[in-house]
């Protein structure tokens, strides 16, 4: 091999695989040279050597099934994507230490178009390469630090646990939410972050915050959020206002508005 063999393979960009085929996972599968596993195909790829990112695009639910089919070997290439609050499930399978993606940008159905709402951030040591490899699909992403990166999780699960409340109970969009809501959205944004400052020791400034939000939902302007995954989400709100005792009656009130999120 000679030396302009050598440039030649060390500029190749880092191996990319993405588990999971639905609407997020067929995004990140659109890059060149990812590789694809789904349920029931492709899993021999996870056989090679560490060192290349991983995207998990699973729900949340299936996060344990994922690993365990997962060689031990490339559990540190995992990235996950995942909105909702899973910090605790991370620690207890000692995965806390892997890249963390907060995606901003959403997708109607799977194969259909990408609405970009912002810019997606990333954390730990694969963040570089997952940021190019969404500016290879034209959407915008950075790099961050942990601290900081937790404080924008919180912001975003805040804006899909608010969102998803009144997008349900009031049977519209996060433009109707906007127009017809707002000051429902600022009460439900301060009950959250309150409860957020207390469990994880990390301060929003409220207008900031609802300024935030606002933005968030003006650049996806056609999405209707939703309390699915609700144990990860709102139900995380919910636990941690008990544990806290912190009073969120705005909260309460939307939640006992749906049926299916009776307690």
């Amino acid at each position: 091999m000679n030396p302009t063999d050598l440039d030649i393979e060390e500029e190749q960009p880092p191996r990319r695989i993405v588990i999971g085929e639905g609407r997020i996972g067929t995004v990140f599968s659109k890059a060149a040279g990812c590789a694809l596993v789904t349920r029931h195909r492709g899993w021999y790829v996870l056989d090679e050597p560490a060192g290349d990112p991983i995207a998990v695009c699973v729900r949340n639910d299936d996060l344990g099934a994922v690993l365990a089919a997962v060689p031990k070997h490339r559990w540190p290439d995992l990235v996950f994507v995942q909105n909702g609050m899973i910090d605790p499930w991370l620690e207890d399978h000692g995965l806390e230490g892997n890249t963390r993606g907060l995606l901003f940008f959403a997708v109607g159905k799977r194969g259909g178009p990408v609405e970009p709402g912002g810019i997606s951030r990333f954390t730990g040591a694969h963040a570089n390469a997952m940021a190019l490899w969404l500016e290879s699909l034209g959407l915008r992403a950075e790099v961050i630090g942990r601290r900081s990166f937790s404080a924008v999780m919180l912001e975003k699960l805040i804006w899909n646990t608010a969102f998803g409340l009144l997008c349900e109970s009031y049977d519209v969009d996060v433009t109707g939410v906007l127009d017809e809501h707002a000051a429902e959205l600022a009460t439900l944004s301060r009950e959250l972050a309150a409860v957020g400052r207390a469990a994880l020791n990390i301060d929003l400034d409220d207008a900031a915050l609802l300024a935030n939000l606002r933005a968030y939902a003006t650049s996806i302007p056609r999405t209707r959020a939703g309390v699915k995954e609700w144990p990860w989400r709102g139900g995380w709100f919910d636990e941690s206002a008990r544990v806290h005792q912190i009073e969120v009656p705005t909260f309460d009130q939307l939640v006992a508005s749906i049926p299916q999120l009776s307690r």
